[in-house]
């Protein structure tokens, strides 16, 4: 607030609003996947809306939540490399003994859970879907 970011400050207050809201809505204090889920909901958030803005020709607004992804990124778990991420999903098919497509759901949940918060789940599935092929 005091170097005068308007903006960021905006932003931040829209994070606090939502894990103040999750932790209503929980009943309980929030631990840290919680946190993680929330900031990765608004991020994904801040993504569909920057795409419709772009769409729609209204790039000052895409580049606002352009920005605002760019805050909220500082709060999650330093994302996983792709040649880390391709380990994890080598690994799940080999504990999942998956074969092809079919198996993929299972796949999913196994890496999901080791990236625990440190990918995201389109990228994940991506990498399983070209795996599993």
């Amino acid at each position: 607030m005091k170097e005068g970011r308007r903006d960021a400050v905006g932003a931040l207050r829209m994070l606090s609003s939502a894990l103040k809201n999750k932790q209503i809505e929980l009943q309980r204090p929030l631990a840290d996947e919680d946190v993680v889920r929330v900031v990765q909901g608004a991020i994904k958030q801040r993504k569909d809306s920057a795409q419709q803005y772009a769409d729609a020709g209204r790039d000052e607004l895409a580049a606002k939540e352009l920005a605002e992804i760019e805050q909220f990124q500082a709060y999650l778990p330093a994302q996983l490399s792709d040649a880390d991420l391709d380990g994890l999903v080598a690994q799940a098919v080999a504990a999942v003994g998956a074969t092809g497509p079919k198996d993929m759901g299972a796949v999913m949940k196994h890496v999901l859970a080791a990236s625990a918060g440190r990918a995201e789940g389109s990228v994940v599935s991506a990498k399983v879907r070209a795996r599993l092929g």
